[in-house]
């Protein structure tokens, strides 16, 4: 574990209800991977305000957890030391939390939700001409567009990407998460930088 006083968390469920008389409880799964959570011995619960130390996440043992084969998308937890229905109850609106750097690592090209929010995206006109002398020419610098606030996903039987929703000056505009529009993605600066078509920022606002 990093000796750092201050870990990164992230958010993999979210506690609904208690769920039988033997202190398990239901939660929101907010992971694509949630049977992974089987091999933690260990979790960590974000949200109560009676923990101590400034709203820090406290570590819980896990004694069992399942997925829902009745409810696609929630999961059952049974934390030690939570036996009754009371108990649970306690839990209610808790966020199930991992350690950051515990995450499940993706492949190139794919990325976490919560990395792409609040990036800031910039953007430049497609075929913009090469740089010249001087090399940074404010006309050839990438402009700041806005931050991204969510990310869209079509549905089911809706083909195509994903579209970021980057809150600008102008109001929303929907990017699509692909490498035509997407041009360099650095989750680490925070910084997206996307080359536009000609018009496109006009087509979102009609």
């Amino acid at each position: 574990m990093s000796g750092s006083p201050n870990p990164k968390f992230v958010t993999v469920a979210r506690i609904l209800r208690a769920r039988g008389n033997k202190g398990e409880v239901s939660a929101e799964l907010l992971t694509d991977f949630p049977d992974r959570l089987k091999s933690f011995s260990q979790l960590f619960l974000a949200g109560d305000n009676s923990a101590a130390g400034e709203n820090e996440p406290r570590t819980v043992a896990l004694k069992s957890f399942w997925v829902d084969r009745n409810h696609p998308g929630f999961g059952i937890f049974h934390f030690d030391g939570i036996n009754s229905i009371g108990e649970a109850e306690k839990l209610r609106g808790l966020e199930i939390q991992i350690p950051f750097e515990q995450r499940v690592a993706l492949p190139a090209g794919q990325y976490f939700v919560s990395d792409l929010i609040g990036c800031s995206v910039f953007g430049s006109p497609k075929d913009s001409p090469p740089v010249s002398s001087p090399p940074c020419a404010a006309s050839e610098v990438p402009s700041h567009l806005g931050n991204v606030a969510d990310v869209f996903f079509p549905g089911e039987s809706q083909p195509g990407v994903p579209l970021l929703a980057v809150k600008t000056a102008r109001g929303e505009l929907l990017i699509p998460l692909a490498g035509d529009f997407c041009t360099r993605i650095d989750t680490v600066a925070r910084r997206i930088e996307v080359t536009l078509p000609d018009g496109f920022l006009e087509m979102n606002e009609e």
